[in-house]
């Protein structure tokens, strides 16, 4: 129910259009009994300082942000937390009484969904695929758990790949290597490794019968976790399935990144049930 009580949350970015986050907040708000209102608002990037201010002048609780903002958002940003800036992106903003706050809960969810399954990063070779946004938040997770990476980019864009390589060896310490994302390379790469992380967009619909890594390089001791949830179950996941290998879904760290940013703002623990009930529900009406 809508009155002058209720507080709004919300999603800034653009496009928003494809978002699961109003439907799993919503749901989330509603089953807490909360009067709390999460809304989308299609932010251009030329009008993104104006929305920051926008978010204290009309007193709105908190944010969620998504692409092209989670970096660009930083300077207008009063506080960040130290692992969204040792990441260089933020992904959440809590607003305390004017003072705007950047987090990212896209880290801390990605391990959430790893640790429900039973698995650990500290000690494990990890195969990256992709060096944008969401690669950064769980490179430098997992890096700060003490696993191994090898992160892989498409070749116009290596330098990526290796600046990201640089910082967190420059944080953490040790050798990060950064590769060309191509079959040779992904070869090499996943003989001696533990779990691979596609962080690209590679076969998100409508592009389900795209796939990164061929079917013949997938074996059965291997984890495989697709951070796309669009299908629910991609092409790499139905194919690491089909080779024996474990597998979890990007709708896993969606909603983890979903429930610690509804904690941020409301104080509450979220019912994850509803909130992957929820997006589940906008998957199937789309398809």
């Amino acid at each position: 129910m809508i009155s002058g009580r209720t507080k709004i949350c919300g999603l800034i970015g653009d496009p928003v259009e494809h978002s699961m986050s109003p439907a799993m907040h919503n749901s989330a708000f509603k089953d807490s009994g909360l009067y709390y209102i999460y809304l989308p608002f299609k932010v251009k990037k030329e009008q993104l300082e104006r929305a920051i201010l926008g978010i204290k002048a009309l007193n709105i609780k908190g944010v969620n942000v998504t692409i092209p903002h989670k970096i660009s958002v930083i300077p207008f940003l009063d506080e960040l937390d130290p692992l969204a800036e040792k990441i260089g992106a933020v992904n959440t903003i809590i607003n305390n009484n004017g003072v705007l706050k950047g987090y990212n809960t896209d880290a801390h969810g990605f391990l959430k969904a790893m640790s429900e399954r039973g698995i650990s990063p500290e000690g494990k070779r990890i195969v990256i695929l992709g060096a944008g946004g969401a690669s950064r938040a769980i490179s430098f997770i997992l890096a700060d758990k003490g696993a191994s990476l090898v992160i892989l980019n498409r070749k116009l864009e290596l330098d990526q790949a290796v600046e990201l390589a640089a910082s967190i060896s420059q944080t953490f310490g040790g050798e990060i290597k950064a590769l060309e994302l191509n079959e040779p390379n992904l070869k090499q790469a996943l003989e001696n490794s533990d779990i691979l992380v596609n962080t690209t967009s590679v076969g998100m619909s409508p592009n389900v019968d795209k796939t990164t890594v061929p079917s013949g390089l997938l074996k059965a001791d291997l984890i495989v976790f697709d951070i796309v949830y669009n299908p629910l179950k991609t092409k790499l996941l139905a194919e690491a399935e089909a080779a024996g290998a474990g597998v979890i879904s990007g709708l896993e760290m969606l909603v983890w990144q979903g429930a610690l940013a509804f904690e941020m703002w409301t104080g509450l623990k979220a019912s994850l049930e509803t909130m992957r009930k929820a997006a589940i529900r906008v998957l199937e009406n789309e398809s």
